[in-house]
């Protein structure tokens, strides 16, 4: 459908024709409000409007009242939420709510012209607002505006986020409406919403975004794809959640597809539209994006630590096929010196490539479980690739589609992967707890004989033209990584206790489980560039834990054959090294000594990550209970500088370490140091901040990291192959300063 420039088409997905059965239903002034239980009720008319892009309405229908709930949690959650002849969620797989984060009971006050919602403490929570519309009568040229809802929250009793109550060139040509549903057919459909913007607010957020640091005048689908590379608007990882400058951060608690415009289809608005007769929010305050994410992470859950040796390097390229391989690859990184402690098998460990069977090919994978053992005793973890799709030649195939394991068609069904001949009967149903311990067990087995992690790809995509056992596939699309990943991870913590997984898509909540990656960037520095920003959107998404492919996945413009160049491995690998984890993963061969110019280059980099071991995990730590990420978008740290809104080739690796990694063939770089101090990490040169730095030249080797001032870094004063080698007890600190030791 070509674009019309008009809200009601293009974003409300109504037929220019206007033959498709939609009515439009707008939100009217509020006729009463009661306290229940704790949370108020406000029963809110709606009228439906004519069938026109002439947005007037049709009074010859009856209206239509519903009620809206407000719930506060703590004090600085507010939730509304409101079905349209549907419930609300009361819960989900996607709520984990802290259990400090309790119930705040709500009462309201009736003034002349408003009503007042508070909290137990008196705070202000929302305003219903009556006042009239001041006017200057001169003409009856154009009518007054039709009635509508003028309603404002405050989440933390001091930031405003009102509804778009008045969004409109004239009472006929609106770009956003405050509160809204559509009827299709004569059914509630799909429900919309939109939040007052400023003229000069930032929005971040919405998931894995391979855009720019701020998000205005961009509409995005919420709904989860193979991203198929880092460089256009598919993503693995759409997250319902967005951070504004204003500050406040709002989540959707939805699961079906849904959309946010961001200051796009209206520069004034924020418009949501889900396609479900449900709009459901929680609005979040706070001072600062930190403050925002901590209270999105108290009600979806905080990320879990990861084991000290995945902070290691991990060795990986699609794919080993063989013991012997791996174990020579293994033996020359050691022998060689580069430090490493996961080896990763990709695609080629089963039968047949790329047919996920849960079981190592038993010829060239004779003895696993010593040939595992044999690995962990010279310091290596092994992963395993698999993917959560039955192929039709599986040997699992007849098990899982008699006993409903796998979601099932009227029709044969098919879906390939990006790179496999597979076709896939069906997708493992986690909506059914007798397929999820099904699949627990096939990891058990690969658990139990010395597997230390799964690598949970795919996952962004489910048979759409299938059933499912206890929710529609339209439900469950966005939902699956979440299931997925979920049972991954349990199963993985039960046996080995440490809990990990490799993952690629994601939806809210999936943080709780990491540790995610980037997907499948290319090998270029428009690649690089992607995968970055992607981290960093995904970090104000509300995730913590966040790797991508070493030095991106696939070539360019070859997929499979074209030539790695040289300086982007370096570049990749010193963003890896500052990275919450370190993984080298792509279509050939990815080891360094193949690259024989630039491996001593490597090399160094490698062994500077291990010493930086200490730091990251003190950090990491801090992860886990806080609402930072541990790469984090500069305006964590500098919210009032407008600058840093605006930044997304830099960023901090923790609380003292500011990275602005290379990403051009160059070797030159502008670089922002805001305000205060810094120590530059290898020269240990101070500069004040507040400025840029222009055109700055860095060669090859080098890279332009900077320390707070004062900083004590964490670091491990010894080389070792891998961290089971390490004794943390002889960590050392250094403090950035004039002091340090140049």
């Amino acid at each position: 459908m070509k674009q019309t420039n008009y809200q009601l088409f293009d974003f409300l997905d109504f037929n220019p024709a206007l033959n498709e059965g939609d009515r439009l239903w707008r939100a009217c002034t509020p006729t009463s409000i009661e306290a229940k239980e704790g949370d108020i009720l406000i029963t809110i008319p709606f009228q439906q409007q004519l069938n026109s892009n002439e947005i007037n309405p049709d009074t010859s229908v009856a209206r239509k009242s519903y009620q809206m709930r407000l719930r506060a949690y703590g004090t600085k959650i507010i939730r509304a939420a409101i079905g349209f002849d549907t419930e609300w969620m009361e819960t989900s797989a996607m709520l984990q709510l802290d259990s400090h984060l309790t119930k705040n009971h709500l009462h309201f006050e009736k003034a002349e012209y408003e009503w007042i919602v508070k909290d137990s403490d008196n705070q202000t929570k929302a305003i219903v607002d009556f006042h009239p519309v001041e006017t200057d009568w001169w003409s009856d040229l154009v009518p007054a505006p039709a009635e509508t809802i003028n309603l404002a929250f405050f989440p933390d009793g001091q930031h405003e986020v009102k509804l778009s109550a008045y969004d409109m060139f004239s009472p006929a040509r609106h770009d956003a409406f405050a509160l809204a549903f559509i009827e299709k057919d004569g059914q509630p459909h799909r429900a919309t919403c939109a939040i007052q913007a400023k003229a000069d607010e930032c929005f971040t957020g919405t998931g894995e975004r391979f855009a720019k640091m701020d998000l205005s005048g961009h509409t995005f689908q919420l709904y989860n794809q193979d991203g198929q590379g880092v460089n256009n608007r598919r993503a693995y990882k759409n997250i319902p959640f967005y951070l504004s400058s204003a500050p406040y951060g709002l989540f959707l608690h939805t699961t079906s597809f849904a959309k946010f415009s961001l200051a796009d289809h209206s520069t004034r608005s924020a418009q949501i539209l889900a396609e479900e007769p449900v709009i459901d929010l929680f609005l979040i305050g706070g001072d600062n994006a930190e403050q925002i994410l901590y209270g999105y992470r108290q009600l979806t859950g905080f990320p879990a630590m990861p084991p000290v040796w995945s902070f290691g390097t991990w060795m990986s390229r699609m794919t080993y096929f063989s013991a012997d391989e791996v174990n020579k690859i293994c033996h020359r990184m050691r022998v060689e010196g580069y430090p490493c402690d996961v080896i990763h098998l990709d695609t080629g460990w089963f039968k047949t490539d790329w047919l996920c069977e849960w079981k190592f090919n038993e010829e060239r994978f004779p003895n696993p479980k010593k040939f595992i053992a044999g690995l962990k005793g010279n310091g290596y973890r092994v992963s395993l690739w698999q993917l959560p799709y039955i192929s039709y030649d599986a040997e699992q195939y007849e098990e899982a589609n008699e006993n409903d394991y796998i979601s099932k068609s009227e029709r044969k069904i098919s879906g390939s992967s990006n790179f496999s001949i597979q076709d896939y009967a069906g997708t493992i149903d986690f909506t059914y707890d007798k397929a999820t311990e099904w699949y627990k067990n096939l990891l058990k087995r690969l658990l139990d004989i010395g597997v230390a992690c799964i690598k949970t790809d795919f996952g962004e995509d489910i048979h759409l033209d299938a059933k499912y056992h206890s929710m529609t596939p339209e439900k469950l699309h966005n939902l699956y990584p979440l299931l997925y990943q979920k049972a991954a991870y349990e199963i993985t913590k039960e046996v080995t206790g440490d809990g990990i997984i490799w993952a690629r898509a994601g939806w809210a909540g999936c943080q709780r489980y990491p540790l995610h990656w980037g997907g499948d960037s290319a090998c270029s520095w428009d690649g690089l560039a992607g995968s970055l920003k992607g981290g960093l959107h995904l970090g104000l998404s509300g995730f913590g834990f966040w790797s991508h492919d070493v030095p991106g996945f696939h070539g360019v413009p070859n997929f499979m054959n074209s030539k790695l160049p040289e300086d982007i491995y370096v570049r990749w690998t010193q963003f890896g090294v500052f990275s919450s984890h370190l993984r080298y993963h792509g279509s050939h061969a990815r080891e360094p000594w193949l690259y024989p110019n630039i491996a001593p280059i490597i090399k160094q980099w490698l062994q500077l990550r291990y010493h930086l071991i200490p730091y990251i995990l003190e950090q990491s730590q801090k992860v886990t209970c806080s609402g930072y990420p541990m790469i984090r978008a500069l305006l964590f740290h500098h919210p009032q500088d407008r600058t840093c809104w605006h930044i997304d080739d830099q960023y901090y690796f923790g609380d003292n370490i500011m990275v602005a990694p290379v990403m051009n063939p160059d070797n030159r770089r502008d670089i922002y140091l805001p305000e205060g101090k810094w120590v530059h990490f290898f020269t240990k040169e101070i500069t004040e901040g507040a400025r840029w730095l222009r055109n700055v030249a860095v060669p090859l080797s080098e890279m332009p990291v900077y320390v707070k001032y004062g900083a004590e870094i964490p670091f491990y004063p010894e080389q070792v192959n891998c961290t089971d080698e390490m004794n943390l007890s002889k960590t050392i600190k250094i403090r950035f300063d004039e002091n340090t030791p140049k």
